[in-house]
């Protein structure tokens, strides 16, 4: 596996490889990889001849008094990780690299609407910062295709809208969640958990299979349904962030006639931030 840290000698390789017509996989992370992160790879290896993971804490994306400074950082056991998967190239750059003028001096890519809803309520900026630092890595690498988690499924949208407004040409492939074996969506800052809260924390998977349920079985009063869940949540412990039943792919809260569905779930376990959503494609809701 290359190790790359600067954009002009990524930039070289991969104009040397792009020449011999090779197609590129882009697999943008933060590092301290798991094993949703690599199945990221694996999917992007099945589509493209070249992989590049790009591993960089992006600060643009982290608010005031969110955990930039501790974000755990586990650069070599991530480099062996992606060693075993037969990586190609790995992208490490610092943040002088990416934003050589500083944070607060970078252009920034806005994405109206939909960024203002679920985690972009409460996360203002945050992800103005996604749009931005995957564009950048979009425009440094020329990729054919790129692979980005589904638990992130508003991010995941917002990756979607900027590509389609911005002509930007470039395959995104959505992968779905990988889980732990009692349910809980992989994610880095689950090692945040404590003991008690890590074995609590699948409840957050089992209410929105509950909710799912309900939704099957012909429920469609989602404000009630949402209602119930965060109370529920809120009784197990869970501090709800949002709970809600929204359309796929409009992001807006859903209502009775349609039937492509996700309901979509943030709540605070002690001090960790937990994300985690389900779709459901009804065949009618009639």
């Amino acid at each position: 596996m290359l190790i790359v840290h600067t954009i002009s000698e990524l930039q070289e390789r991969l104009n040397d490889l792009r020449r011999t017509g090779k197609q590129i996989g882009l697999v943008p992370t933060m590092g301290n990889l798991h094993q949703g992160h690599l199945q990221l790879v694996k999917t992007a290896q099945q589509h493209a001849d070249i992989t590049v993971v790009t591993l960089f804490v992006n600060p643009t994306q982290f608010g005031a008094n969110e955990d930039l400074d501790s974000y755990p950082r586990t650069f070599q056991e991530d480099c062996d990780k992606l060693s075993a998967l037969n990586t190609d190239i790995l992208f490490a750059p610092n943040t002088d690299e990416i934003y050589p003028r500083g944070g607060d001096a970078n252009t920034l890519v806005h994405v109206p609407e939909i960024t203002n809803v679920l985690c972009g309520e409460s996360r203002p900026n945050h992800f103005d910062g996604v749009t931005t630092i995957v564009s950048k890595l979009f425009n440094i690498t020329r990729a054919d295709v790129a692979v980005f988690g589904e638990k992130d499924y508003q991010q995941l949208a917002v990756i979607r809208r900027m590509v389609d407004d911005l002509n930007i040409p470039i395959k995104i492939i959505g992968e779905p969640i990988v889980r732990e074996s009692d349910g809980l969506a992989m994610s880095s800052r689950n090692g945040y958990l404590s003991t008690d809260e890590r074995q609590l924390a699948p409840s957050i998977q089992q209410t929105l299979l509950h909710i799912e349920q309900s939704i099957i079985n012909g429920n469609s009063n989602f404000r009630s349904l949402e209602a119930h869940a965060k109370l529920q949540l809120t009784n197990l412990g869970f501090k709800p962030n949002y709970f809600h039943i929204y359309h796929h792919d409009l992001l807006r809260p859903a209502t009775a006639g349609d039937t492509d569905i996700v309901i979509l779930a943030a709540a605070f376990l002690g001090s960790t931030r937990l994300i985690d959503n389900l779709c459901i494609r009804l065949t009618s809701n009639k």
